[in-house]
């Protein structure tokens, strides 16, 4: 079997063609000949909508868009996603304000994909797509979570139910689920896995290798005898391969044609499709796959404003003030169970430091709340900063409107691209792959950088060493930084959530109740 299997390998020849983007057809009105013509016409229809007085700026920044869009011929992606987000509106299904970098997009934005203002919160479309490193769009879209299941169905319809299938995923064995899995194969007591497995640090990331040099009964077991020996170095050759297949959460393919033309599928036992393909592999033969998330908090948020509402008038959340008192007081005692992203007990006790009293404070908090930076001091120092107990201070005079709104703090990616671009002369599309080098830490490519970093420094009279300086602070935290476009539009979900529990906590926790009436601890944690 094992011969006839191998012969019949060596008889195949397959070759992926990387270099093709396999989007499903559009349909089109009939006065637009292309998917490139219609996009533009909506997106200038859409800019008008958004704006009613539009500048010279705002149409350079769209034609760029426009025009980076469909040169690498991903028009008809983003007429796709408009669809499916507008049958969404239409039907009432609440649909999140953006997601990820795709909020950095002018174009998404008058499309009405997503629904916060790259320029007022000054996000760069070029850590969405850029340019200079051409790879396929990545917008994921939050819908209700109780009413996702119908912009699916809306999709399957759409493009064919032979077109449309979720994605597969692999689960790999882990440090300990691998011990154990070697384990029960040795045949080895439950309790002899359990006390092993055991011996390896539960912490997020940790490998055998590393449990190995920091656990010395555990480097003691591998010599203690011939099957304690097997079973750690049968582990090391196990771990990190893929142990099950199930199916992505969220992921979905939208095929040109019948999945089979394009991609092999995989029946589970359950007897649901997926892809055989993970979502990277797909992305690399370019195929269409969307995220389509449930979000909780957006059924929360329709359901609070309609019962806020008064007689016959609907509550919008979109024409809220965005600088409230009342909603910064309550943001201020970290009075935010309930509140999208900020009731963690660590985050009220930030919220309660830092005492918040505008929009980009939100949008700050949201971003460095993470673990590299709670290791690294940023929080303290952005607390301490925001009431004058620590000087603000800048390198150069260049990066005082960059890193403005962070007080002196470089939060997010698209301040490290501002930096490249307004002191070494990089372009933004540049200054994102500057970024992406300085978080993979390549040494040669480092190198290589730092030079064309100074040089350009030069150009704009940075001395060297000060520009040399400048480097090193922005590679030290190019590792912290974080998408500001995600976390803008994040924080603006966690204001409307704040801003509903100001005004309206009856409607509020109403709608928050409901949400989790099926999760008793949840109950009693909104009830106190």
């Amino acid at each position: 079997m094992l011969r006839n299997t191998l012969e019949v390998a060596e008889k195949c020849e397959l070759t992926l063609d990387t270099e093709r983007v396999q989007l499903p057809e559009f349909p089109l009105p009939p006065e637009f000949q292309t998917a490139e013509e219609y996009l533009r016409s909506a997106a200038r229809e859409g800019l008008r909508r958004r704006y009613p007085s539009v500048d010279e700026a705002m149409e350079r920044r769209l034609q760029y868009e426009l025009d980076t869009i469909c040169q690498v011929g991903y028009a008809r992606y983003f007429l796709i996603v408009r669809d499916f987000i507008d049958f969404a509106r239409s039907n009432g299904i609440g649909v999140g304000p953006g997601r990820g970098s795709a909020a950095g997009s002018l174009v998404s934005y008058v499309l009405g994909i997503t629904d916060i203002d790259p320029l007022k919160f000054d996000l760069l479309f070029e850590r969405f797509l850029n340019p200079e490193r051409i790879s396929m769009p990545d917008i994921d879209i939050d819908f209700d979570y109780e009413n996702r299941g119908r912009v699916i169905e809306y999709v399957l319809e759409k493009y064919g139910r032979d077109s449309v299938t979720q994605i597969i995923t692999f689960g790999t064995m882990a440090a300990r689920a691998v011990v154990r899995d070697v384990g029960r194969a040795l045949g080895m007591t439950y309790a002899d896995q359990d006390r092993v497995a055991k011996l390896v640090p539960a912490e997020l990331g940790m490998t055998l290798t590393r449990a190995l040099e920091t656990v010395p009964e555990l480097k003691a077991l591998s010599t203690q005898d011939e099957t304690h020996a097997k079973l750690i170095r049968c582990s090391l050759a196990l771990e990190g391969l893929a142990r099950h297949a199930s199916t992505h959460a969220a992921g979905v393919l939208i095929a040109p044609g019948k999945l089979t033309d394009y991609v092999p599928v995989y029946r589970s036992s359950k007897g649901d499709v997926t892809t055989q393909f993970d979502m990277v592999s797909l992305e690399k033969i370019g195929l269409l796959k969307m995220d389509f998330l449930g979000l909780r908090t957006l059924t929360v948020l329709e359901d609070a404003a309609r019962l806020a509402s008064g007689a016959g008038e609907r509550l919008d959340l979109k024409g809220i003030p965005l600088d409230d008192p009342a909603t910064f007081a309550l943001l201020s005692k970290g009075q935010t169970i309930g509140v999208f992203q900020l009731e963690s007990s660590g985050m009220r006790e930030l919220l309660r430091k830092v005492l918040p009293d505008s929009f980009e404070d939100i949008i700050a908090i949201n971003a460095l709340f993470r673990p590299g930076p709670i290791q690294s001091g940023m929080l303290d120092d952005f607390a301490k900063r925001k009431h004058g107990k620590q000087k603000i201070t800048y390198m150069h005079p260049t990066l005082e409107p960059i890193l403005k709104n962070t007080l002196g703090v470089i939060a997010y990616q698209d301040q490290v691209m501002q930096i490249a671009n307004r002191l070494a002369g990089f372009t933004l599309a540049q200054g994102d792959l500057l970024r992406r080098a300085m978080g993979k830490k390549k040494p040669e490519e480092m190198a290589s950088m730092k030079q064309a970093f100074v040089e350009g420094c030069g150009k704009n009279q940075v001395p060297k060493k000060k520009a040399e300086e400048i480097f090193d602070l922005v590679e030290k935290f190019a590792g912290y930084g974080f998408p500001r476009a995600h976390s803008a539009a994040y924080a603006l979900l966690s204001y409307q959530c704040a801003y509903l529990k100001a005004h309206h906590p009856a409607a509020f926790f109403a709608a928050a109740l409901s949400s989790e009436v099926g999760d008793t601890d949840r109950i009693v944690v909104l009830v106190e």
